[in-house]
């Protein structure tokens, strides 16, 4: 039941790390900011941020290692919300898409953080053993997360109150 959990949090994991380390100008720069500190501290937290986060991936992936992971995991996520959280409401490149989008940090990228940290918790709760099954799922909800993310991207959308 929570493998597909367990994949999808690993591949948003894996995913950022790769991020990190292909856009490290852009990122390191978002770093600094979202943490308030100079560059090349920032820096060395992406670097940092992005080494923890391939760890937890590994760990979600391998037997028994799971729960360790998934703290790992909701650690990270909890820790960037609270960053997103000190943040709210300035205009920044946050880091949280795959493309430059300096933009308010508002509730949605906060709450997107929280979930994800949420999500990872009940991992530790409920460890799952992976199957082969669950990558469809597991990439189904990936690609519901990407698309949540351009939504949460749009402007002013009609819909949202701002």
């Amino acid at each position: 039941m929570m493998a597909p959990l367990t994949l999808f949090i690993a591949l948003v994991l894996a995913i950022s790390a790769a991020h990190k380390a292909h856009s490290p100008a852009r990122l390191s720069n978002a770093a600094a900011r979202l943490a308030g500190v100079s560059p090349p501290i920032g820096q060395l937290l992406l670097v940092l941020a992005g080494a923890i986060e391939a760890v937890a991936a590994l760990c979600l992936t391998i037997p028994g290692m799971g729960s360790v992971g998934a703290a790992i995991a909701a650690a990270v996520w909890a820790t960037y919300a609270m960053a997103l959280w000190r943040r709210r409401g300035e205009v920044l490149d946050c880091g949280c898409d795959l493309v430059n989008r300096p933009r308010a940090v508002d509730a949605g990228q906060i709450l997107r953080a929280a979930l994800m940290a949420t999500i990872a918790l009940a991992l530790v709760a409920w460890p799952s053993t992976l199957s082969l099954e669950a990558l469809i799922p597991a990439f189904a909800l990936l690609a519901l997360y990407v698309g949540a993310s351009e939504i949460l991207a749009i402007p002013r959308p009609a819909w949202r109150k701002a």
